[in-house]
């Protein structure tokens, strides 16, 4: 059963940091990401790892900021967020796809979804 199920979000002061996890079964992915949407806006990619490479790629509203990771004993991702702005409060939704994507930010390329954590930042 494909299964893509995101915890660690929560409310935190800005300069504050989380933990994202995103627990997945089904399939091995090739392709796993994180994108995130705020009220009104469009979902946007945020960074995406290649779990074969360990390739990394990310955002530049994010970059030095944001860490993605794999641990493929667990089959688990992470999104290790520091520095949070108010900018960064959005629904994060992991997603995977069982080939490589590339370009890494097309949402479309990713077949998996998760339900959404949501990211609380307050200034």
């Amino acid at each position: 059963q494909v299964q893509l199920v995101e915890s660690g979000g929560g409310s935190v002061q800005a300069g504050g940091s989380l933990r994202l996890s995103c627990a997945a079964s089904g399939y091995t992915y090739r392709t796993m990401g994180w994108f995130r949407q705020a009220p009104g806006k469009e979902r946007e990619w945020v960074t995406t790892i290649w779990t074969d490479t360990i390739s990394t790629f990310y955002a530049d509203s994010v970059k030095g900021r944001f860490t993605i990771s794999r641990d493929n004993a667990k089959n688990t991702m992470y999104l290790q967020m520091n520095s949070l702005n108010a900018g960064d409060t959005a629904m994060y939704y992991c997603a995977a796809a069982t080939s490589r994507v590339f370009p890494v930010a097309r949402r479309n390329d990713y077949t998996y979804w998760g339900q959404g954590t949501q990211v609380t930042v307050s200034s």
